[in-house]
């Protein structure tokens, strides 16, 4: 009798067997296709983990944006672009735009004055992707001019534009409001000494009228225009002009003769004849001789008085 059991050894044997086959149809048949799968998975997990790796960007032009306190104003022109370097995942970088970022620096807090405001990355805000932050910016520095801002009225110019009809003109024109309430920075609110309207067309005008709705022109961006819309009155008539008078008075000793100049249309005053003026001598409230004029009663509210003298 064997001591060993041929049996139980052909079926070790038979074990073995299948353990090398096994074996050899893992990592002998195939090969070459399991070799390219292998190396497709490697190129793979090195490519994820490199994507992953920290990297550093520099990223240009991006807009930079200020902020200020409701009653200051920045009244100088300082950067409106900086460069920015940023870290952080590769692949968020390279997904982000720099059109579409903004630098914010809050001077909410700064005083007026003019003032040199470091840019770092603890005093600024930017939004940038989970992973991502900022490490650096340029320039470093930022000099700005802060303004208190003020308001304050101040009168409306009358603009024309065109020619009115021959032989008139424009006797007076009344803004309403006369004055409008304008906002900005302190020094340029007190250089502005009024504010114009846009042009209103007169062309051969020959009568009163009224401009309704008439914007007002300011081309300073730095001061705000609390009222834009006013209305503009015209009085307008037939061209004026001076004529001379001599218009003879009477006194108790001699008679004399007055110096009279009138002002008022042209077709007015060729119709005041020397004999339809009165010149009368009165005393006034402190006990001195005075002169008056009396006008024909139908001339009064469209005559003048430029001159009234006794020679």
């Amino acid at each position: 009798m064997f001591p060993f059991s041929i049996e139980k050894f052909f079926r070790r044997e038979e074990g073995q067997f299948s353990l090398r086959g096994l074996a050899r149809r893992l990592f002998l048949d195939d090969w070459v296709i399991k070799a390219v799968a292998l190396g497709i998975t490697f190129a793979l997990w090195l490519g994820v983990t490199g994507l992953r790796a920290p990297t550093t960007a520099r990223l240009k032009n991006i807009a930079l944006n200020l902020r200020v306190s409701n009653n200051i104003d920045v009244t100088n022109s300082p950067v409106q672009e900086v460069d920015v370097v940023i870290t952080g995942d590769k692949r968020k970088i390279d997904q982000i735009n720099p059109r579409d970022l903004v630098v914010l620096l809050d001077l909410t807090d700064v005083p007026a004055g003019d003032r040199a405001v470091q840019l770092n990355p603890e005093n600024v805000g930017l939004e940038l992707p989970t992973g991502v932050r900022l490490e650096e910016i340029q320039p470093s520095k930022l000099q700005v001019n802060l303004e208190t801002v003020e308001e304050r009225d101040i009168s409306v110019k009358v603009e024309t534009e065109g020619s009115l009809a021959e032989n008139f003109e424009i006797y007076n024109s009344v803004v309403s409001p006369p004055k409008v309430r304008v906002r900005g920075p302190s020094s340029f609110v007190k250089s502005l000494d009024s504010v114009s309207t846009e042009k209103i067309d007169i062309d051969n005008r020959q009568t009163d009228f009224t401009a309704e709705q008439v914007e007002l022109n300011l081309v300073n961006p730095k001061i705000t225009l609390l009222e834009t819309i006013v209305g503009v009155a015209f009085r307008i008539g037939e061209k004026r002009s001076e004529k001379l008078y001599s218009v003879p008075v009477k006194t108790d000793n001699q008679n004399k003769i007055a110096t009279v100049i009138l002002y008022g249309a042209l077709s007015i005053l060729e119709s005041i004849k020397t004999e339809s003026l009165h010149v009368e001598i009165f005393r006034n409230e402190v006990g001195e001789n005075s002169l008056r004029l009396i006008l024909p009663v139908e001339v009064q509210d469209h005559i003048e008085i430029k001159k009234l003298k006794i020679n």
